[in-house]
């Protein structure tokens, strides 16, 4: 678990905004919509879609760990988890998304 772990806190360091996600997930698409709205590079914007990982479980878990909640999506900014699909929405339309971002 402490590689998955490092990998993890690698992903969330080294990107402005890095997504933990499933492609299927309803919820992923709406964190998805809402970064859509905003002009993020690759550079500063990752997906990491999890199904397909033969350790998706253990990803999930440590995640669990880090932000109290083991659901997808995880969505970081600057290191800070932001929460799920629901909140990221609730942060584009209250306008607090933006300033997030810059």
């Amino acid at each position: 678990m402490a590689d998955v772990r490092k990998i993890i806190e690698d992903k969330i360091a080294k990107n402005k905004v890095m997504m933990f996600s499933k492609s299927y997930c309803p919820y992923c698409t709406m964190a998805k919509t809402a970064l859509s709205n905003y002009n993020l590079g690759t550079d500063e914007y990752k997906i990491w879609e999890i199904e397909r990982e033969p350790n998706c479980a253990e990803i999930q878990s440590v995640l669990r760990d880090i932000t109290g909640a083991q659901s997808v999506p995880r969505v970081f900014i600057n290191g800070k988890c932001i929460g799920g699909g629901s909140e990221t929405k609730a942060l584009h339309e209250s306008g607090q998304l933006q300033s997030m971002l810059m």
